[in-house]
């Protein structure tokens, strides 16, 4: 399956299956909460919400690809990313983009 996040697919013809897209809602785990709060005295990069995100997108990114599959897509153009606080402590990544079948 390839992922682009280019709008067309360039130089082969194809149909569009549809809109696909992948969700998950993380929660923080409290022993990062905790070194997340001692790490904004000093500053720097929250390395375990870092690492919860990335988790997170790679979930995501497989329930939107299973998706497209279940279509019988050969690749998902379009793709997009986004994130907001659901609750206090839970974020919610959403991956989506159009799933296309060539021609």
């Amino acid at each position: 399956m390839q992922l682009l996040s280019i709008d067309n697919y360039p130089s082969k013809e194809y149909e569009a299956l549809g809109l696909v897209k992948g969700t998950i809602v993380q929660t923080k785990n409290v022993g990062r909460d905790f070194m997340a709060g001692m790490k904004t005295l000093v500053g720097g990069e929250i390395a375990g919400y870092t690492e919860m995100l990335n988790e997170a997108r790679q979930i995501a990114t497989k329930r939107m690809v299973d998706e497209a599959e279940a279509l019988g897509a050969d690749a998902i153009i379009g793709i997009k990313f986004g994130s907001s606080m659901v609750m206090q402590g839970a974020a919610e990544v959403l991956a989506y983009g159009t799933a296309i079948k060539f021609i």
